[in-house]
């Protein structure tokens, strides 16, 4: 009779000793912080969305591997926008409702972005755009930021270009999207202050599939120059399309194609064109004195590692919304007002895209110094110097 008293009194004990172990456990195991994200995987903007996702969730992986965020863990819970803002605005609505994020990183297009604004302001949640629109974060929202070079740093660096080549008479081209038209209105904007005359100003939609039309217009303007603006597939058949009416007036493109993507499709058209881009797809010809290089080399070779091909610029983007957040969530906390705020006061961040600085009245955060003009040269990429 004792020994079964003394045997239950002692499992009694055990029992308690585990309950209290495994609560103890499930209280220390605190749950993954969420991170939404909002890319065109599919679609005609996938050369945006797949990379932006990948880098993403390398970095996430990568943050998980090292023990996460004070011990807690990362999760990326990704929505596939297919380039359509009505879908991008469904998607931000179920990452804030249902998935309960923290924060939103992407969309990948200007178009996406812009929809999904009013979303995220009244919910107040971050968001970190992987777009190019200038409009974006101009005025300021509260709520938004974005990793991508405004369209106006990059026509300043063609006009400068333009400047010490002596070319003042150009024309532009633009697809009528919402990449197209802020790149548009930042042409017409800055052309009297760098002295350059835009002598024709054409326009392509976003499926046309020849542009012969408006380039026999162009080459009959008197323009010296010819910039494009616009992403993946048109400006590789406006390339196309100058090489088979025998054009010979320089061409330039915008950031917007600022991958092995372009090449691929434009093919030996590709050749002798000028375009801005991050640093990151000449990293290797960057002097070991650019404070960038380090994190391009990085990115460039972890991608490769993972995905068998380099880290673009895109991609960059990504890696540069994730890297903010993870800095912000590590001095501020995990709460949406304290990612928000703590995103306000980075400064001096050498990501992919360049080297940001926030502000209250600047949510994008880079100077025209985060581009570099690149010419594609043999099929592949040279620092213009």
């Amino acid at each position: 009779m004792k020994r079964c008293l003394f045997l239950t009194v002692v499992l009694s004990v055990i029992f308690t000793i585990l309950f209290v172990f495994m609560a103890g456990t499930q209280s220390i195991a605190a749950p993954p912080i969420k991170i939404g994200a909002l890319f065109s995987i599919s679609g005609p903007a996938a050369f945006l969305g797949e990379p932006e996702r990948n880098t993403a969730q390398m970095v996430v992986d990568e943050i998980n591997k090292a023990g996460g965020i004070k011990g807690r863990m990362l999760e990326l819970v990704v929505i596939d926008t297919q380039g359509d803002p009505a879908k991008a605005v469904q998607g931000a609505h179920k990452l804030i409702k249902d998935d309960k994020v923290a924060a939103i990183i992407g969309p990948s297009t200007t178009g996406d972005s812009m929809a999904v604004i009013p979303v995220v302001e009244k919910a107040e949640i971050p968001l970190i755009s992987c777009a190019a629109g200038s409009k974006i974060t101009e005025p300021i929202k509260k709520w938004v930021f974005k990793t991508a070079q405004n369209d106006a740093l990059a026509v300043a660096k063609i006009y400068e270009h333009l400047n010490k080549q002596k070319i003042s008479k150009i024309a532009i081209l633009t697809v009528s999207d919402g990449f197209g038209s802020s790149g548009r209105e930042q042409l017409v904007a800055h052309a009297k202050e760098f002295g350059v005359d835009i002598i024709s100003n054409e326009t392509y939609g976003p499926k046309d599939t020849d542009m012969t039309a408006q380039l026999t217009k162009i080459r009959a303007g008197g323009a010296q120059a010819i910039i494009c603006w616009g992403t993946n597939p048109g400006p590789a058949v406006v390339a196309r399309n100058v090489k088979q009416l025998g054009i010979k007036l320089p061409l330039f493109m915008s950031h917007g194609v600022s991958s092995k993507k372009f090449i691929e499709l434009a093919g030996e058209a590709a050749e002798g064109i000028i375009l801005p881009s991050g640093r990151v797809i000449v990293a290797s010809q960057m002097p070991n004195s650019d404070p960038q290089k380090k994190a391009l080399l990085s990115y460039v070779n972890s991608y490769k590692t993972i995905y068998k091909i380099e880290g673009d610029h895109f991609g960059g983007h990504a890696w540069d919304a994730m890297m903010l957040l993870k800095g912000a969530i590590e001095k501020a906390g995990d709460t949406p007002s304290a990612i928000r705020d703590q995103l306000e006061k980075t400064t001096k961040f050498a990501g992919i895209g360049g080297t940001f600085s926030y502000a209250a009245q600047d949510h994008a955060g880079l100077t025209k110094d985060a581009f570099v003009l690149v010419e594609i040269k043999n099929q592949n990429w040279k620092l213009v110097k």
